[in-house]
């Protein structure tokens, strides 16, 4: 595929992220590698869905609709495919803003027939204007950005990570969509990894499948100030746990937990050691880094085995479908343009 079609979803649910939700549009709208259209996917939030329809009704290439599906993350993702025309969809959060050759790079990692999904490096922008000094950076995915550990350049992954990602339309087709009662639902407790197992999924269905990471592709995430304080890092660490039991009842827990287990023996172990170096040099926040990393290690791993004897007893489970053409179809109009 060369220069594939790109449309790019944004799920949003709140009004309180209006000036962010116009800042991602317009970084979107200003892409080298133009966006075939953007996609506002509002989660059940009838005077968000209202506003944005006002804001956007001339705008060319931008189109609001309602999450067609149950409350929740995926269900707005799967919403966003359906009624899309790009041969490859991108997914941006709705509380970040995509530098200028974001999707150019997504799309030169579709050359290669063989790739379904290519991912990015999501930088946090911390409210304080600075990364508290107790925070490590092993644990960046607590504020839904790309964590040290990662491999760096134009990789191979197990997964990528949801809110700066893309995959072929034929991804879906094969493995069907995000899946439904795992990911994130508005303000209730952080649960993720609904890209984790789709992606397992997918590699299952097709492994033939290549997935990547370019950490050239380049998005700025927000995080506001309640999300630098301890209380929220260990309730992430702990939604992390409860959601990777439900994808290792999915997928199994050697898929599941595949690429944890180097992160917890090599990433970790290292991070500490640095924390305690830096403590013993009396650089600020060594000790304190150190701590959060056992903490958030002890604290995932509480989640998980609550999760797995959750599931255990009452058959948790979620739903998994395939993405239905939605009210737009799969063909674009005829005279090139979106509706």
């Amino acid at each position: 595929m060369s220069d594939p079609d790109i449309s790019v979803v944004i799920c949003v649910y709140t009004e309180d992220r209006w000036e962010d939700i116009l800042a991602a549009v317009s970084s979107v709208r200003a892409q080298s590698y133009p966006a075939l259209e953007t996609l506002l996917v509002v989660d059940h939030n009838p005077a968000l869905l209202e506003r944005l329809t006002k804001e956007y009704k001339e705008a060319a290439k931008v189109r609001v609709l309602a999450n067609a599906g149950p409350r929740g993350l995926s269900a707005g993702r799967n919403t966003g495919i359906a009624a899309s025309y790009g041969e490859v969809i991108a997914f941006l959060d709705d509380d970040a803003v995509a530098e200028r050759d974001w999707l150019r790079r997504f799309a030169e990692g579709y050359a290669d027939p063989r790739v379904m999904a290519v991912g990015g490096r999501t930088m946090p922008i911390w409210a304080s204007g600075r990364r508290p000094d107790w925070f490590p950076e092993e644990f960046d995915w607590v504020v839904g950005c790309t964590y040290r550990g990662l491999p760096a350049g134009r990789v191979r992954v197990r997964n990528v990570l949801g809110g700066n990602a893309s995959f072929r339309r034929t991804a879906f087709d094969a493995a069907g969509g995000f899946a439904t009662g795992i990911g994130r639902d508005g303000d209730k407790r952080p649960l993720g990894c609904e890209e984790t197992e789709l992606c397992i999924r997918l590699t299952r269905a097709r492994p033939d499948a290549v997935l990547l990471i370019d950490d050239r592709a380049v998005i700025h995430h927000r995080v506001p100030q309640a999300r630098e304080h301890f209380g929220y890092f260990r309730t992430r660490a702990y939604a992390e746990g409860l959601s990777k039991a439900l994808v290792a009842r999915s997928v199994g827990a050697g898929k599941g937990l595949e690429s944890e287990r180097r992160y917890t023996t090599r990433v970790l172990p290292a991070g500490v050691a640095r924390g305690l170096r830096d403590a013993l040099l009396a650089r600020p926040g060594g000790a304190g880094r150190a701590g959060a990393i056992v903490a958030g290690v002890l604290t995932a791993a509480g989640g998980y085995v609550v999760g797995s004897v959750r599931a255990r007893r009452s058959g948790a489970a979620f739903a998994v479908t395939g993405i239905e053409d939605g009210p737009y179809g799969r063909t674009a109009p005829a005279d090139g343009g979106v509706r």
